[in-house]
């Protein structure tokens, strides 16, 4: 259970600059019902990887309210703010290295509070968990990164560039419209210098998850959410050198690479930037900080 790795799709993955809101899908009605409905949405994800108990659903299905309650409350403000700073800076034309870099930073600072408050309503779960639903998990864990690494792994390297490229595409055009060719070649040639990028993703994420079941061994034991807490909230170190290296390369990588998606557009792109940023704040103005 990659709690780290769903956070993602909520914080997943920091692959674009802007796929930390892109995943809530592209309409406003969407937009709404994927964030009202999003604890529903990870209890079907728990289960894919754990039969839960009744208690066990109903407690999550609790913390789970309790946390988009306070996500709500105290993050979509957070939210709201950013993409005004966005639809202003964008307004006033191509936007510089500096400001893509700082909007960045502003989008890898809204993941910290919400892994924290993660932490207890993980901890409650696993401490729950017997010893049949451990071997479960570490059953499904090894289904799913066997399932992913068929996905994402093509035969060659070249091929599993492109493979990365034509998602990269995918995810940017939701925030600056159709590439053009130029843009097109830009995303091509970063994703073919992206190196091993994917493999070492691959083999980080099958190091956090052994370090999980490691953990999850001694779960009766006093210092258990302490130590949970280090593996969600710093698990970079968990999986290894080799990817905390990628993600340092890879955050700047990205930054350059949103900068240059930009700077070979022309004003459809900056409008269409403009919209998605007015659409998604809107969005979030409406949402009711209220049980669903």
């Amino acid at each position: 259970m990659d709690f780290h790795n769903h956070q993602r799709s909520l914080h997943t993955r920091i692959c674009l600059l802007f796929s930390f809101v892109a995943v809530l899908t592209t309409g406003c009605s969407s937009t709404k019902l994927a964030y009202r409905y999003a604890d529903w949405g990870i209890v079907w994800w728990v289960e894919d990887y754990i039969s839960l108990t009744d208690q066990q659903r109903q407690r999550l299905n609790a913390d789970l309210e309790n946390l988009r309650q306070w996500h709500c409350s105290a993050e979509l403000p957070r939210y709201q703010d950013w993409l005004g700073e966005l639809q202003t800076d964008v307004a006033e034309g191509v936007p510089s290295r500096s400001a893509v870099v700082r909007h960045q930073e502003r989008l890898f600072g809204f993941v910290a509070p919400t892994l924290e408050r993660t932490t207890p309503v993980a901890a409650n779960l696993l401490e729950s968990l017997s010893d049949e639903q451990v071997r479960e998990l570490a059953r499904n864990m090894e289904r799913g990164q066997r399932e992913r690494e068929e996905e994402y792994l093509a035969d060659t390297r070249s091929a599993t560039a492109e493979a990365r490229a034509d998602r990269t595409t995918e995810r940017v055009e939701r925030w600056l419209g159709t590439l053009n060719a130029e843009q097109r070649q830009i995303v091509e040639d970063w994703s073919e210098n992206r190196g091993a990028q994917t493999e070492i993703w691959l083999e980080g994420r099958r190091n956090w998850q052994q370090a999980l079941l490691t953990l999850l061994e001694e779960r009766n034991q006093p210092d258990f959410r302490e130590r949970l807490r280090q593996l969600i909230v710093n698990s970079e170190q968990a999986r290894g050198q080799a990817y905390q290296a990628m993600m340092a390369e890879s955050r700047a990588a990205m930054a350059g690479l949103i900068h240059d998606l930009i700077r070979a557009g022309d004003t459809t792109t900056l409008a269409h930037l403009q919209d998605r940023a007015t659409e998604l704040k809107n969005d979030f103005a409406v949402l009711e900080c209220e049980p669903a």
